[in-house]
């Protein structure tokens, strides 16, 4: 069966989120690839970016997730854009609330975790980066969402 990871683009700033991200889901990078680790000939690095991420993973569960920051050659990516949001389909109420609490911290919460109309403990929110998570418990252990 084929598998999910996300995959997340920053302006500058993705060693620090998920420094962040790693701080509440815990676990360690599998991979951490900066631009300078790449610079060649063909593959020119300014000072400006040589530090910033060209791809960074960390296990969480059986999926990755993952990220990299956008060359500035590339423009800045939407850190208000809402097409698609980080669905975490947790494994008790209790680590549903420890990941929420922790991932909205500084964010801005769309929908507090609570009992839903639809029959799951569910919650919504943009965190401090930008990014845009949904949490999940199924009370009734029927799967996501």
């Amino acid at each position: 069966m084929a598998s999910i990871n996300p995959h997340i683009n920053f302006n500058g700033n993705a060693e620090e989120a998920f420094n962040f991200y790693k701080s509440i889901f815990g676990g360690e990078f599998t991979k951490l690839v900066r631009f300078k680790d790449l610079a060649s000939a063909d593959f020119p690095v300014s000072e400006r970016e040589e530090n910033k991420i060209m791809h960074i993973a960390l296990p969480i569960g059986k999926s990755v997730l993952m990220a990299n920051d956008v060359p500035e050659v590339l423009g800045r990516t939407n850190e208000n854009e809402n097409r698609s949001k980080i669905v975490i389909s947790a494994e008790s109420k209790e680590e549903a609330d420890r990941l929420f609490n922790g991932l909205s911290v500084g964010g801005q919460i769309e929908m507090p975790i609570s009992d839903s109309p639809w029959g799951t403990y569910f919650g919504m929110f943009r965190d401090k980066y930008g990014i845009e998570w949904m949490v999940d418990f199924d009370t009734n252990n029927k799967g996501i969402i």
